[in-house]
């Protein structure tokens, strides 16, 4: 039986490769991809969801959600995916239109038809999924999982304390935490493990279809982003997470409860991972805390020389 997700993302260069990835993969049916603002605005991200899913051909319905955060003023990452989103990736305009429903119905309306099955993969801010359990509170009845590419044990990589997604949208973070829904948190503690080497990505490049080709183009221009911040690889933030939602056995996690840092001056979208329980407080996340990078690469290659040649 195939598994149901919805991927909630803004898309944003690795979250190119996470869809792909995706997509190549015959054990999901993917019932929507429900985009917001985050590495860029929304109207850039949404059409960027269209073209991947047109470019790859498999039609599966793009929902368009939050233009903004719930509170806090929005933030984008042009320094790291360009002015379009994509850098310098091409793609063709889409032929079609987004989904008539939103991303908020559209995720409520997809956990109530597959209740206690649907499994969201969430790539970048939280704010779709915050509002669809601010106007539908029995959402956390129907969700098996959400599993997020966000947060950090430790320091951030948008401030010295937050990471980007969370960073992005703290508030919508801490309703997402809270919420009751099983949360899996694939922070930068493991995805800094993601790293794909140089010899790699030449390999991704040799299989010369037209997905490996552009995601050959992005790990080339990450390996060169991340080679500034001192890593041998290309890290690859959200394919460690759908990795994950592909195979649990990729990434190891321990059941903390984790709190969402929502005012503090210099702390703002800070995860307080709590991992010695001082707190007291019931765990409500399983936090990834290592992976198996062999496994993450095999993943990973699979899905892009399962487009062929």
């Amino acid at each position: 039986m195939k598994k149901p997700i919805i991927i909630d993302c803004d898309p944003g260069l690795d979250d190119a490769i996470a869809l792909f990835m995706a997509f190549a993969n015959e054990n999901f049916e993917i019932k929507a991809i429900t985009p917001a603002a985050g590495n860029q605005t929304l109207d850039k991200t949404a059409v960027n969801a269209l073209k991947l899913v047109d470019f790859v051909g498999c039609g599966i319905p793009v929902a368009r959600g939050a233009s903004r955060p719930l509170f806090v003023e929005q933030k984008t990452a042009e320094h790291v995916h360009g002015e379009s989103g994509l850098g310098d990736i091409v793609l063709p305009e889409p032929n079609r239109d987004f989904s008539t429903f939103d991303a908020y119905d559209t995720i409520y309306n997809e956990a109530v038809k597959h209740s206690k099955e649907l499994v969201i993969v969430a790539l970048g801010p939280l704010t779709n999924i915050a509002l669809s359990i601010l106007k539908h509170p029995d959402l956390k009845d129907h969700v098996a999982n959400i599993i997020l590419m966000g947060g950090s044990c430790g320091c951030g990589n948008d401030t010295p304390a937050a990471e980007f997604n969370i960073y992005a949208d703290p508030d919508a973070a801490r309703i997402v935490f809270e919420s009751g829904i099983t949360v899996t948190m694939v922070g930068l503690d493991v995805t800094h493990k993601s790293q794909v080497l140089p010899e790699e990505i030449k390999e991704i490049a040799a299989y010369k279809n037209k997905v490996s080709d552009i995601a050959a183009k992005v790990l080339e221009n990450s390996l060169r982003f991340c080679r500034q911040h001192g890593f041998e690889g290309a890290v690859m933030h959200d394919p460690l997470a759908m990795a994950y939602a592909i195979n649990s056995e990729v990434m190891t996690c321990k059941e903390y409860h984790v709190d969402v840092e929502t005012k503090g001056e210099f702390t703002s979208g800070k995860t307080v991972v709590d991992i010695y329980n001082v707190t007291g407080k019931k765990p409500n996340a399983y936090v990834g805390v290592d992976i198996d990078r062999e496994k993450f690469i095999a993943i990973l290659k699979k899905a892009m020389m399962s487009y062929g040649a």
